[in-house]
């Protein structure tokens, strides 16, 4: 019976994880895409790309609602309504201020470099999430991790070989190496915060479950959206957005559609990935992102018009490479733990521990 449950619990976390790695592509490569299309065709303003990273937080409410809605049905008026302790909301709080601020500096990034530059400096939060995670969460690193790492820092080093050429037209160099270290900035806030959310979760108090992890993504963004909110206010970005419609280059009911669609996709990038951190680990997000990066070259090359170059091509296999190297160690990983025998003994806690649903 411990057993069934175990298996039960293992197949139950592989379609979750599935599941957020899904929206976690869907949003590491569209959100760019839209951003920049906001950007080439006439908008100039950071703080409210910012805003948009994490201002649609409030989508969350849909299957926290539909969760509840289950509980309610099955357990009565005794229900929660929410499962989020004091010290994981303050946790969230502060997590969500942070990615308020690396939103503003991924945004001026991408303001001042294409795409093609963008991925590549991203490319190295790779690197710092490795570090991050062995100081904080103590990440246990094999062979097959150490490989994909190697891999994937790698081919961010083969599309520095044409990063020169990627300069727009017009712009200083005061601009566009400033812009250069924003997003490098950037790639180190973001190196930190995802060990930080799985440091969240092995350190709360209480069970956490997938509901719960909804509800922490809720508050991260909720907080983020604030912290950009008050940029806004003071750049005066409210009042600009009805103008900037009008001058907006694609037309004005474009430009609202572009702002829609950025808030949406962006969404799905943060709730994919605290979700692969909640069924993976903070690495396996960071190895994820680092491989989507040359999607969204390819992407740009597509619909942006950027050259394909050969050191494109390498960087995108080198990738593959990593990720399937990084998945292979797991599988062998998880096979060997299967193969060992446990006593019942240990088997039970271990069922226990694995539960992912309230």
């Amino acid at each position: 019976m411990v057993e069934m449950e175990k298996n039960a619990n293992k197949k139950s976390k592989r379609a979750l994880l599935l599941l957020n790695v899904i929206f976690l592509a869907i949003g590491a490569c569209g959100g760019p895409m839209v951003m920049r299309l906001y950007f080439l065709h006439g908008g100039s303003r950071l703080w409210l790309e910012s805003w948009l990273e994490t201002g649609g937080w409030p989508v969350t409410f849909i299957p926290l609602l539909i969760a509840y809605l289950r509980r309610r049905r099955k357990e009565g008026s005794p229900a929660k309504l929410y499962f989020m302790g004091g010290p994981v909301f303050v946790a969230a709080a502060v997590i969500g201020l942070l990615t308020g601020l690396d939103d503003y500096i991924y945004s001026y990034g991408v303001d001042r470099l294409p795409i093609s530059t963008v991925s590549l400096v991203l490319a190295s939060h790779l690197a710092f999430t490795a570090l991050f995670a062995f100081i904080l969460v103590k990440q246990r690193f094999t062979p097959y991790s150490i490989n994909a790492v190697f891999l994937l820092i790698v081919g961010a080093g083969v599309l520095a070989l044409h990063s020169s050429g990627d300069r727009p037209e017009g712009e200083s160099n005061k601009e566009y190496f400033l812009g250069f270290f924003m997003t490098l900035a950037a790639a180190i806030l973001y190196g930190f915060v995802l060990p930080l959310v799985e440091l969240t979760y092995k350190k709360a108090k209480q069970a956490i479950t997938y509901t719960l992890v909804l509800e922490i993504q809720l508050v991260m963004c909720f907080f983020a959206t604030l912290f950009c909110t008050i940029g806004m206010l003071i750049n005066k970005d409210f009042k600009a957005i009805p103008r900037e419609a009008r001058d907006f280059e694609l037309g004005e009911t474009t430009y609202y559609v572009v702002l829609v669609c950025s808030g949406i996709v962006w969404q799905g990038f943060y709730l994919g990935a605290i979700g692969v951190i909640f069924a993976g680990s903070s690495l396996l997000c960071a190895v994820i992102i680092a491989t989507l990066l040359p999607v969204t070259e390819i992407l740009a090359v597509i619909f942006y018009k950027e050259k394909f170059t050969a050191e494109k091509g390498v960087c995108l296999v080198l990738s593959l490479w990593g990720f399937l190297s990084y998945f292979y160690g797991e599988l062998k990983n998880e096979k060997e733990k299967s193969d060992q025998p446990q006593t019942p003994e240990a088997e039970i806690p271990q069922a226990i521990s694995i539960t992912t649903s309230p």
